[in-house]
Formats: structure tokens, C-alpha cells, sequence
């Protein structure tokens, strides 16, 4: 049977997290990989999701806006195809149009997905709860499944070919465009927080707003997305869409360096699916350290600046 993969894109490019879920497709088919872009996209660029394991690409023909029709479209595409299974990358905008679309094919849907499916006895999935804190593995017994997976779960494949890329044309119905989009304000900057790869965060242990300089020049270097921690936003040290935490933006790049960040709960809750994470702190008991695959204790002021040098001496 065929797999679906849902693959979004920014700026017209697919996102790195919608390669992962074409990765994951693969490895879960071996076989047979569809995906699927409902958004305006270059061919070549879609065709490009073919070395990540897609076999072909179907880009819808009709401007699709609303979650209820991106849900719509992809029933739609699920029937023509025959697929059983569709794999999303977990994002905000994904898990709206997965959890409507599961109602449409009667599918079992989980989330924060970490694993390749166990088939050996039923249809077993392992998933991050609690904040990625803990892991569940869940059961799906219904034929049709949606998999939405957490960003890092699996390397990105690079060895296949361009995927042929085919039109089609959904058919929307009123009810789905009940809801209509009036303006969308996005944020700016040369690396957003959600899409980020890397990520550099600063916490109190800064002292101050004046000396944010040597974390936007760390990030410059490493071509990363700038965040903080909760008391810093607060402050108005930094903007709150900078927020990373729990209560803010979870993040789930390849590497984050947190600076003078001590580790609270709330922060560590929002950054504990990435890859590797850095801590730079004086406090050799900040909990942070716990958590990090590297760390520096020493003082920001001293270490950043060096650090950023000897990255310049390599490129």
C-alpha cells in the first residue's frame, strides 16, 4: 500500500521537517511514497522531496487556505492513491489538519511520534509524553493510520531521485471554506524559531539587553535563529517571540546552545527535543547541565566571543 506524506514549505522551499517525515515514509514502506503540497511551490522543488524517498509528489491545483480543506484535499488524495497510512511532521498547522482529516478516512491518529512502528504483534507506535519527559507506546487498530512525528526522529535520506511531479484537483465544498483567512501577520528575522536548525538562547546571566550583541553574532556565524528564556522576555529584554519554553516556542533543532541559561523546568520542557544541546553557564549546578549532551562552565562574556571566533577561523 501506498504512504501519504503531508509536506509543507517556507518561502518556497520544503521544510527540513517535511524531508524527515518523507525519510520516515521510506523507511516505514520501503516502497511506495507519495507526497502531497498544497501550498505554491516550485516543481524543481518539489521534485527535489524524491531524494528523501518520495516517488512522486501530487501538488494540488486549487489555492488551499483553511485547515478543513487541506484536510479535505488530502482524504481526496488518501482515496485516489489507496493509501493506508498518511505521515505528517508534527506542527502547529499539521496536527489542526491531521486530527480533521483522521475523522475524514476514520483513521487512528497519534503524535510526537519517536519511532518506526513495531508490526510484529499489531500495529505499536512509541511517542514522547510529558514533554518528551517520558515515552508511551500506543496501539493503533484501526486499517487507516496518521503518524505525526517529532522533528529529529530520523536522518534525512539523500539518495534517490527527482520524484515526477503530477497536478490534481481537489474538490472543495462550501463547508470547508466556511472559515476565511483575512490577513496572516508573520514573523521576521533571518532565521524563525519554529524552522530553525540551530538555535542560540541567552537567559539572565547576560545581565542586561545591551549585551545581546555577542548572542546575535554567535547566531550570525552559525547561521542560526536567536531565543531567550521566560524571565528575559519578561523583562522586556527581549521580545516575547523569542520566548523558548514551555510556555513559549518549543523547538526542536539539531543543536541548541543555551547562554547563562540556568534550566528550569518550563525552559528545559520546550527544548528537550533537540538533538544536542550546549550549556554555557559559571554555575556548575545549573540543572541545565543535566540535560546537556556538552558543556563549558565559565563565564559567557569570556567564552561567546571566543567561540565565535574560532567558528569565523573555520569557514
Amino acid at each position: 500500500m501506498s504512504v501519504i506524506v503531508y509536506i509543507e514549505s517556507s518561502e518556497g522551499k520544503i521544510k527540513k521537517s517535511s524531508r524527515e517525515a518523507v525519510s520516515y515514509a521510506r523507511a516505514l514502506n520501503n516502497g511506495d511514497v507519495v507526497a502531497v503540497s498544497l501550498e505554491a511551490v516550485e516543481d524543481a522543488e518539489l521534485a527535489s522531496v524524491g531524494k528523501n524517498g518520495a516517488g512522486k509528489v501530487l501538488v494540488s491545483e486549487t489555492a488551499i487556505e483553511t485547515a478543513e480543506a487541506a484536510a479535505t484535499a488530502l482524504a481526496q488524495a488518501v482515496n485516489s492513491t489507496g493509501a493506508d497510512t498518511v505521515v505528517v511532521a508534527g506542527s502547529a498547522s499539521s496536527s489542526v489538519i491531521a486530527a480533521r482529516l483522521a475523522i475524514k478516512i476514520g483513521a487512528s491518529m497519534v503524535s510526537n511520534v519517536v519511532a518506526l512502528p513495531d508490526t510484529g504483534a499489531g500495529y505499536t507506535v512509541r511517542k514522547s509524553i510529558f514533554t518528551g519527559n517520558a515515552f508511551a507506546t500506543v496501539e493503533l487498530k484501526k486499517a487507516n493510520k496518521i503518524l505525526s512525528i517529532n522533528k529529529n526522529t530520523v536522518d534525512i535520506s539523500e539518495d534517490g531521485s527527482e520524484a515526477g511531479v503530477e497536478k490534481f484537483s481537489p474538490g472543495i465544498t462550501t463547508d470547508d471554506t466556511r472559515v476565511k483567512i483575512t490577513g496572516r501577520d508573520k514573523a521576521t528575522g533571518k532565521v524563525l524559531l519554529p524552522e530553525a536548525d540551530i538555535v542560540v538562547s541567552g537567559g539572565r546571566g547576560l545581565k542586561g539587553p545591551e549585551n545581546w550583541g555577542m548572542i546575535e553574532d554567535l547566531a550570525a556565524v552559525l547561521g542560526a535563529a536567536t531565543g531567550c528564556s521566560k524571565p528575559v522576555s519578561d523583562m522586556d529584554w527581549r521580545p516575547h517571540s523569542e520566548h523558548v519554553g514551555q510556555t513559549g516556542i518549543k523547538v526542536s533543532p539539531t543543536l541548541y546552545i543555551a547562554i547563562g541559561i540556568s534550566g528550569a523546568i518550563q525552559h528545559l520542557a520546550g527544548v528537550n527535543s533537540s538533538k544536542y544541546i550546549v550549556v554555557i553557564n559559571t554555575d556548575e549546578e545549573a540543572p541545565f547541565f543535566k540535560a546537556a549532551d556538552y558543556g563549558i562552565v565559565g563565564d559567557a562574556f569570556e567564552v561567546v566571543p571566543k567561540l565565535t571566533e574560532a567558528i569565523k577561523a573555520l569557514q
